[in-house]
């Protein structure tokens, strides 16, 4: 039984400054596919290329969001059975065990989306000139 019913609430709050920083990111990126649609017709391509980053960062916030969820179940459970002293058996190791699987993907996503941003930038930058 997890007798430390409290520590995968604790992830929660790293989580969620993820999920915040992530966010603005989805934002600047919506905001720059918009004035790529409005002004520059040309760069289909690149058009292209940013709304695949969009679809990746929007993943890789609901693999952040199913973890957060992973994890408050998890504490839920624990403390709930902890607390009336009935056997819980692994069912919270296992909630907790999703949410570290789920926070995993989402930063690998996060860290395939970082990548091909500066390969985009990098491109546009050669294309100004």
């Amino acid at each position: 039984m997890m007798e430390n019913w409290y520590v995968p609430i604790t992830i929660v709050p790293g989580i969620g400054l993820l999920l915040m920083s992530t966010s603005n990111l989805l934002g600047q990126l919506s905001l720059e596919i918009k004035n790529l649609i409005s002004e520059h017709t040309g760069y289909n391509n690149l058009l292209e290329r940013k709304l695949v980053q969009l679809k990746l960062i929007n993943l890789a916030m609901v693999f952040l969001y199913a973890s957060v969820a992973f994890f408050v179940i998890s504490g839920l459970i624990a403390g709930l059975y902890q607390s009336s002293h009935a056997m819980v058996d692994n069912i919270p190791i296992y909630f907790s065990v999703g949410g570290i699987v789920c926070c995993l993907i989402a930063l690998a996503l996060l860290i395939v989306f970082s990548f091909r941003a500066v390969r985009i930038k990098q491109d546009q930058f050669k294309l100004k000139d």
